[in-house]
């Protein structure tokens, strides 16, 4: 959420930043609730302050034996109560359509993000690793050895279209992938491993910007739970409401969780395999900083990504987000995008993102500085550290041979029992 003083300050640069993410100018019409509801509690605090003044001479009158002045005042504190009360109520109504408006605008970009309206406008800034040359590429769910360990039909039965049962081999090969980039994150990257909830409340969704705007890429139970998107709900919304010492920061937390989305703007895209599911896996990444050290921590963040794919062999590249593109809680994004010889092409397989303070803001979470001075929002950082699925995908179609079988990546041997072949007949070897 943004800072209503800043709006206040400098309207004209918030309107400039906001056209810049594709959004109309709000400073008026934000100004203008916040006039009002400004308005209403200074009124409500005069009328308070009057009827505190009658209350209090009330007395003095009575025992004067000033018996119409008596009657005046209490008619007066009756008439404050009432005014007071409905001064009071219509500020509060003011200040929840306020938070509902700032609420549903999306972060303000760094100044140094590319310009531009979509993903063709994203800058690449990093590659790694040449695609290898296969001939003949197939996608992951047409390689002989893969087919008998990925169940599409018998999931659709179940549960409809965009779900998948894995079987055998495959389903160790994806548990492998999930306990491999965790062991990386905890070991090498110093984060600290976190098993969440995958059910939250409203308070939570709204913390990390999913409500209110993003409610129909989500799930909800009859009860009103919402199956969380991603495991920056829960991660992030753990410092919801404190104050943080910052000797502590930063925090640095990774979960391996399912995830839920509707996927309700993609009818019609990547409606084959695994690559958009409406339940899926994915190890988070998310930091807690002070707003010094943020933009660090996203460089470093962004490496740890890079790690997994490169111990995994995967070749990538990374996109810094232009202002068009960016996710609606973002300031600053790096897409890691691996290459799939299946499609011919790179896909993301994480997003990494500094959100500043604007989850801080929702979630009121603040941290005291070390100088003793008043406590600041700190800021939030998310990333996928990866998404499981996608980087099965990856790792059996770059590992594709031309009998069917898959070369697995030797990162994955421990957790395969040593072996780092599947066979064209489903097996691992």
């Amino acid at each position: 959420m943004h800072d209503i003083r800043a709006i206040r300050d400098n309207p004209r640069s918030f309107d400039i930043a906001l056209a810049r993410r594709g959004a109309s100018a709000m400073s008026a019409r934000i100004l203008e609730i916040d006039s009002k509801r400004r308005a209403a509690i200074l009124a409500a605090e005069t009328a308070q302050a009057d009827q505190n003044n009658a209350s209090r001479s009330i007395a003095a009158a009575k025992s004067q034996g000033e018996e119409a002045e008596f009657k005046r005042l209490r008619t007066l504190v009756s008439e404050k109560k009432t005014e007071v009360s409905d001064l009071t109520t219509k500020a509060k109504e003011l200040d929840a359509e306020l938070t509902a408006v700032l609420m549903g605008i999306p972060n303000l970009g760094y100044d140094d993000i590319p310009e531009g309206n979509d993903e063709h406008h994203n800058v690449e800034i990093h590659r790694w690793g040449e695609p290898k040359p296969i001939l003949h590429p197939k996608e992951h769910f047409d390689i002989q050895g893969v087919k008998a360990g990925m169940d599409f039909e018998t999931a659709a039965r179940m549960s409809g279209s965009r779900f998948v049962i894995l079987h055998g081999a495959i389903a160790r090969i994806h548990r492998a992938l999930a306990q491999f980039m965790i062991d990386t994150h905890v070991d090498e990257h110093g984060m600290n491993e976190t098993n969440t909830p995958v059910l939250v409340r409203d308070t939570a969704m709204y913390g990390t910007n999913q409500l209110p705007k993003f409610a129909e890429d989500s799930y909800q139970t009859t009860n009103g739970w919402w199956l969380i998107p991603t495991s920056e709900v829960t991660l992030t919304n753990t410092i919801s409401g404190q104050t943080l010492d910052e000797a502590d920061l930063p925090l640095r937390m990774t979960a391996h969780s399912l995830c839920f989305r509707s996927e309700a703007g993609s009818a019609g895209k990547d409606t084959s395999g695994m690559l958009r599911q409406h339940q899926f896996e994915k190890v988070e990444m998310v930091s807690i900083t002070t707003p010094a050290e943020s933009l660090a921590e996203h460089e470093r963040m962004t490496t740890c990504a890079k790690a997994i794919l490169e111990k995994l062999g995967l070749a990538y590249r990374i996109v810094v987000l232009c202002s068009g593109d960016m996710g609606f809680g973002a300031r600053k994004t790096h897409d890691l995008e691996v290459w799939l010889p299946g499609q011919n092409k790179y896909r993301e397989i994480s997003s990494v993102s500094v959100c500043g303070d604007f989850q801080a803001r929702r979630m009121n979470a603040r941290y005291k500085p070390l100088d003793g001075s008043k406590p600041e929002f700190v800021h939030t950082l998310n990333g996928s550290g990866l998404a499981v699925g996608r980087a099965l995908i990856a790792v059996l179609e770059i590992g594709q041979q031309p009998d069917g079988s898959v070369e697995l990546p030797d990162a994955l041997k421990p957790y395969l029992g040593g072996k780092s072949h599947l066979t064209s007949e489903g097996r691992l070897a």
